[in-house]
């Protein structure tokens, strides 16, 4: 019995011996597969937007000019157009973000703050194309008849606030991006509020310290880098938002101050022109685009990745 025994056992010893280096070998190859495939991806943009990058150098990212006839392009309107909706995207976003995450980890009743807050991350699986016909058919006719006419009356003279109310533009595209990156930064931020150590909360009830005055002082400083890497990554996601913003924006090669005017994101002009592109410069210009974009959204996403770890690193060792 005891021979079965040992025999048995060097045998398990054996395969064991095996299978684990096997297994090892194989989830690298999975994982380094990931980062095989992001640099291969970066090469062929590289490659594929060479002749522009050669032909208009640093010239592609400070001029207007966007003429395919004339084989002249520079995207500094489609970048204007994607930094500022992803800034008012942010200034909309950010508070009602907060305030969600806040009524979710501290002050919402224990039963509700499950179930609310599952409902708010599932927003995040909705289409963009849902988001857009939503914006085409019942965002920009309120915009167009209400909202912009009142902004334009009472303050028309910002020059925020001027010019025609078209109802798609700037201000519908910036709505529409706000409520697609509320279900990101305001789950994020949840998480980050819960890292906070209990201790420093009861202290704070401790000293005589209100509910407001507990969060104010004792939760939104150690989360604040947490915070800033979760509106980072809302911010990432907003500037490579592609199908609503392009139904909502107005995809006009342009430079205004004012929010009601259209203009174009560096995603929606590769949607809208990359099918029409018949020259080798033209795809070339696109290309380079491309990867502009991915260049920003990865240097965003590595820094708020980084940003949210050290939070939770650093909430592990407090603990």
């Amino acid at each position: 019995m005891e021979s079965n025994q040992v025999l048995l056992t060097a045998k398990s010893t054996r395969k064991q011996g095996f299978s684990d280096p096997f297994f090892k070998a194989m989830v690298a190859v999975f994982a380094w597969s990931l980062v095989f495939l992001a640099g291969l991806l970066v090469v062929i943009l590289v490659t594929s937007s060479w002749s522009s990058i050669k032909e208009f150098g640093w010239s592609f990212l400070w001029t207007s000019e966007w003429d395919p006839v004339a084989e002249r392009y520079g995207i500094l309107p489609i970048i204007y157009g994607t930094l500022v909706s992803s800034i008012l995207a942010l200034v909309i976003a950010v508070p009602i973000s907060f305030g969600i995450a806040i009524f979710l980890a501290e002050l919402g009743p224990s039963w509700l703050r499950s179930p609310l807050g599952m409902l708010i991350e599932l927003l995040a699986a909705v289409p963009s194309v849902i988001y857009g016909l939503w914006g085409i058919f019942v965002l920009v006719p309120v915009l167009r008849t209400v909202v912009e006419p009142f902004l334009g009356k009472y303050f028309g003279f910002l020059p925020l606030f001027q010019g025609p109310p078209y109802g798609v533009g700037m201000l519908a595209a910036g709505i529409i991006l706000a409520i697609m990156i509320i279900p990101t930064i305001s789950s994020i931020s949840r998480e980050v509020f819960l890292t906070v150590p209990i201790s420093m909360k009861e202290g704070a009830f401790g000293l005589g310290a209100t509910r407001w005055e507990m969060v104010r002082l004792a939760i939104l400083p150690p989360s604040r880098s947490g915070l800033l890497g979760a509106v980072l990554l809302g911010l990432g996601r907003a500037l490579g938002e592609t199908m609503a913003v392009t139904m909502v924006i107005g995809n006009r090669h342009d430079i205004s101050l004012s929010l009601f005017a259209p203009s174009y994101t560096m995603a929606s002009l590769i949607a809208n022109e990359f099918s029409e592109a018949t020259s080798n410069l033209y795809t070339s210009a696109l290309m380079e685009t491309g990867l502009i974009l991915l260049i920003i959204t990865l240097i965003l996403n590595i820094v708020a990745r980084t940003l949210v770890w050290s939070v939770s690193r650093t909430a592990r060792g407090g603990r």
